[in-house]
């Protein structure tokens, strides 16, 4: 029979995350997590099979905090500005995780239209509140929401590295002044074919 688990999964996983958000996620080692917890670091592996694995909750722990952040942008009006204005929040408030869900180190360059998809797990409803809220078809819109996304990552970097800060009122001219600028950009197009 295996032992008794000292420590449930969610203690260990808090603690970790715990961690995570003041060192990082490579500061995340059993000898640590024991530390925190207060015991060796055996009990860790009663409940998970290796630190890999209590990484990759980690991960996705961070993932739902995001989540939230961006369920609060999307009730904002406008919406999209919401998303990214929440974004840049949550690398304020959340530095070391910001930096583990979107500025780790990549395998292979991709092109940003196909990683957006793939790190942002609100990707269609974002794009679909551009779409709705400003009249326009899918590849106009996704054209706008890549470029943004560009500018508002550059923003949330600085914020999560500590290189520069904005204000809020800075923060939300300067998304304002480039959806303007892109939207009349992209209107231009439109008209231009009819």
């Amino acid at each position: 029979m295996p032992p008794k688990a000292k420590f449930t999964r969610d203690e260990i996983l808090d603690t970790a995350l715990s961690i995570t958000k003041e060192h990082g996620i490579d500061a995340v080692t059993a000898r640590e997590l024991g530390n925190r917890l207060g015991s060796s670091a055996r009990p860790i592996f009663t409940v998970f099979e290796s630190m890999d694995e209590v990484k990759e909750f980690v991960i996705m722990k961070a993932k739902e905090m995001y989540g939230q952040y961006v369920e609060e942008g999307l009730k904002d009006k406008p919406a999209f500005r919401g998303v990214g204005i929440a974004y840049i929040r949550f690398a304020v408030e959340q530095p070391r995780l910001f930096q583990l869900l979107f500025m780790s180190a990549s395998r292979e360059s991709k092109d940003v239209s196909t990683i957006l998809p793939v790190i942002e797990d609100n990707y269609d409803r974002i794009l679909k509140s551009v779409q709705e809220s400003y009249g326009l078809e899918k590849k106009s819109a996704e054209k706008i929401y890549q470029h943004l996304w560009t500018y508002t990552h550059g923003i949330a970097t600085m914020f999560a590295t500590r290189l520069c800060s904005y204000t809020m009122e800075q923060i939300e001219e300067r998304l304002t002044e480039v959806f303007k600028g892109l939207l009349l950009v992209e209107k231009g197009k439109r008209d231009d074919k009819d």
